[in-house]
């Protein structure tokens, strides 16, 4: 079999994959939910490659991601669900009903997009399936990230005006979650430190959101600074013919003091 430019190669090859008699051993026993870690893996590489604006391992990254839809739904095909075509033809239709200012009728276009068009679509869309939550909360992905679902949960809650007017407010919220977790510390009852924890990453992501930034995002920043600085470190001992385990504490701080202030002045 040989590479192809036709999306039908990569579902058959697929479907060889995952043939009962000739395919592959490790493929045939994959299911939905085994799959699914793979599927997030691939968009967190996909998003992995942007950040480094590689744009060879983005093509590369795109088509493993790409393979994932085409696993579910030759699953799902293989159980009379639905099939890899019927996937294409419900998000083109999503997409030209959303857009009535691009895909509409004259009127439709002269409009344009009015604000919170696409989420009273979408809002009509869960109705017309019945698919309404109980709740107001209960439309809020449970798999999604952690701090994300935070960050969308207070958004939900704000909508009823459940929310706090100042980041201020919000501030001193997260001072009291951190003299909660100073309370707890001697207790040394992992349930309850993890429960103010919680709260305090929380009060984070609440106060991120409050100041209009993306708490994950800040964090990843965050993150990157971290491996340069420590990276400091690590070159400064190495020119010592030494390696952090065999440096002090006291000297690795002052490493990391110099490749603070050396990035200050950058």
């Amino acid at each position: 079999m040989t590479p192809s430019r036709d999306i039908a190669r990569l579902i058959e090859i697929m479907a060889r994959l995952r043939d009962r008699e000739t395919g592959c051993p490790w493929d045939i026993e994959q299911t939905f939910a085994t799959i699914a870690p793979y599927t997030i893996e691939e968009a967190y590489e996909v998003a992995d490659a942007i950040a480094r604006d590689n744009m060879r391992d983005l093509c590369d990254e795109l088509g493993d991601l790409l393979l994932q839809v085409i696993y579910h739904a030759e699953m799902a095909s293989e159980i009379g669900a639905f099939a890899f075509g019927d996937v294409v033809e419900a998000i083109t239709a999503k997409m030209i009903r959303r857009h009535p200012h691009v895909f509409g009728d004259a009127d439709a276009r002269a409009a344009g997009a009015a604000k919170g068009m696409w989420d009273k679509i979408k809002a009509e869309e869960k109705r017309a399936r019945g698919d309404v939550p109980k709740r107001l909360l209960d439309g809020v992905p449970v798999a999604i990230p952690a701090l994300m679902r935070a960050v969308k949960l207070q958004e939900k809650a704000s909508t009823v005006g459940f929310d706090w007017n100042d980041p201020k407010a919000v501030l001193a919220k997260l001072r009291e979650e951190i003299d909660e977790i100073e309370a707890e510390i001697d207790t040394a009852n992992p349930d309850r430190l993890a429960d103010e924890v919680g709260d305090l990453l929380f009060a984070v992501a609440n106060l991120a959101r409050h100041l209009k930034l993306d708490p994950d995002q800040a964090l990843a920043g965050t993150n990157a600074k971290f491996v340069r600085r420590f990276a400091a470190i690590e070159d400064g001992l190495a020119a010592q013919g030494r390696t952090p385990d065999e440096a002090t504490l006291d000297e690795m701080e002052s490493l990391w003091q110099q490749a603070k202030a050396a990035s200050n002045r950058g």
